[in-house]
């Protein structure tokens, strides 16, 4: 692919676009060894070398990361007062990720972090129809005719119920343990759901989304770049 120096260099997040113009014009950049000044020269993303301060910038047209997401940690790019899953993302080279959909304030577990948004496009969309898997403890008893309640559709104070959503019971007691899914990402629909059948979410965690699954070695807070094969197959270039 080819683009402007000074995008590549932005891009790549080694400052504002006038920030690597200034850089660029003091000789601070070198393309396949030779120093180069001018901010609007062309360069081949595959196969030219770009040093900026000595440093290589490799450049990635897109990323995508599997993060395991705390609680109190936000679904978002940027706040002033609060951290978000983009803070997490320690080792990313783009400065224009985005969390693919978003989980509340409290839910851990699967979030896609990526710039792509032709994917996040296909995987939100609400025609889609996209499973999201989710485990969750339930404070009270889980029954088999909340399974049949979810399967048909829940009424969570919308014009239309929710789609049909599979309820599957792990332990049912006091505290009960399940696992859900959906094909819709309604604002806190699990939360909603379950509280329209008079019980409360306790704790809540994203397993999948769609190819997606959560890597079970990957700790609370952690993330890593998704495998070639992952990305394949959510991207859809193994069809």
């Amino acid at each position: 692919m080819k683009i402007r120096l000074d995008k590549y260099l932005a891009d790549m997040g080694k400052g504002t676009r006038s920030e690597v113009k200034k850089a660029i014009s003091k000789g601070l950049v070198r393309v396949n060894n030779v120093i180069v000044k001018k901010p609007e020269t062309k360069l081949d993303t595959d196969s030219d070398h770009v040093l900026f301060d000595g440093v290589l910038v490799g450049y990635a047209q897109h990323e995508y990361y599997m993060l395991n997401k705390p609680a109190g940690v936000i679904s978002a790019t940027e706040d002033k007062r609060e951290k978000t899953v983009i803070d997490l993302i320690i080792e990313k080279k783009r400065k224009d990720l985005f969390p693919v959909g978003r989980l509340d304030r409290d839910t851990e577990g699967l979030l896609l972090i990526s710039n792509d948004g032709e994917l996040a496009h296909r995987l939100l969309s609400p025609s889609k129809h996209v499973d999201k898997v989710y485990y969750a403890k339930i404070a009270g008893k889980v029954t088999e005719e909340d399974k049949k309640v979810f399967a048909e559709g829940v009424d969570i104070g919308e014009d239309k119920l929710t789609l049909p959503a599979k309820l599957h019971i792990l332990k049912s007691g006091e505290e009960s343990e399940i696992t859900l899914t959906i094909r819709e990402g309604k604002f806190h629909q699990v939360k909603r759901m379950f509280h329209a059948v008079g019980k409360e979410v306790v704790y809540l965690k994203r397993l999948r989304m769609g190819s997606l699954v959560l890597d079970e070695n990957l700790k609370t807070g952690e993330y890593r770049a998704l495998t070639d094969e992952e990305r394949r197959t959510l991207t859809g270039e193994n069809e």
